[in-house]
């Protein structure tokens, strides 16, 4: 009977892999895709309606029958994941991602989101990471560390880096923790956080209008595709099976693999310098996603 559970066990996990995986390499592209976004006419007003409209319209029969409100979802936790994952969470990184190189917004984002999220699961839910856990996000903190002290000693990234970027971070491991106890699905969930993020992002661009006319059709197409199609529906609904199928700690971790990608992007795709402090970051920031995740963990 064991040996029936364990292999029965192993191959559940393989969705919540392969959500991970393909979550960090939309993320991936959503660093740089905004970091882009800088250099045209797009804000981060404009570049929310096109996150959230995108897939609040695809997802529109699912937001439907649920009801924006739906009977048995506190609203507490449908306030931590709007927050967490929509409108404030995407305001505040997207502010900060644009006067942050790539490299170093995917080390201080993606980097302390499996931090934060472990750190919420300890403190509020009594989880107890294993030692090789403990290892990666000993790891994780160690790659941060090294961009914090290369920044300081150079001052090539502002104070907002360091606050807004590591309290997105927050706001997505809320999300994480809300959306796990929620008893939604990934694609509840993801429709959820669209349209109510949107709601918030039209109002917005009501009172301070947009600048979607004046822009490119080349730049709205890549941020169609980046920011409302990979990220904003893709992206959601895949780490929301990472989720529901590895635990929320065991996720969120898959987004340190973020940094790696985001440097080697930032330096081949945007011309950004990136130099051995940075790749050190990145670096260690892999090697501790790939132990706090737990796929290095022996299993019994």
């Amino acid at each position: 009977m064991a040996i029936s559970l364990t292999n029965d066990k192993s191959p559940s996990l393989l969705p919540g892999y392969a959500g991970g995986t393909v979550t960090v390499l939309i993320w991936a592209s959503w660093f740089l895709a905004t970091r882009h976004s800088a250099a045209t006419p797009l804000g981060s007003i404009d570049i929310g309606l096109i996150r959230y409209g995108i897939p609040a319209l695809v997802l529109a029969p699912v937001w439907l029958k649920t009801g924006l409100l739906p009977k048995g979802l506190p609203l507490h936790l449908l306030a931590l994941m709007v927050a967490g994952a929509g409108a404030v969470f995407f305001l505040v990184t997207t502010l900060a991602i644009h006067s942050t190189p790539a490299a170093s917004s995917g080390i201080l984002l993606g980097g302390s989101m499996p931090l934060a999220t472990a750190v919420i699961g300890i403190l509020l839910f009594g989880e107890r990471p294993d030692i090789t856990r403990k290892l990666g996000l000993a790891a994780i903190v160690g790659g941060v560390l090294i961009l914090l002290i290369e920044s300081l000693a150079d001052a090539s990234l502002p104070w907002t880096s360091f606050v807004m970027l590591p309290a997105g971070a927050v706001l997505w491991a809320s999300y994480t923790h809300a959306f796990r106890r929620s008893g939604l699905t990934a694609l509840q969930a993801s429709a959820l956080v669209a349209i109510w993020s949107f709601l918030v992002i039209a109002v917005l661009a009501l009172v301070f209008g947009t600048s979607l006319a004046q822009a490119s059709a080349a730049d709205l197409g890549l941020q169609v595709l980046s920011q409302g199609v990979l990220s904003g529906l893709v992206a959601m609904v895949a780490y929301g099976t990472a989720v529901k199928t590895l635990g929320g700690t065991q996720a969120a971790a898959f987004t340190a693999l973020t940094p790696v990608l985001a440097t080697i992007g930032g330096g081949m795709l945007l011309g950004e310098p990136v130099g051995m402090a940075e790749i050190a970051a990145a670096v260690i920031t892999g090697i501790g996603v790939a132990l706090s995740t737990g796929i290095a963990a022996r299993r019994r």
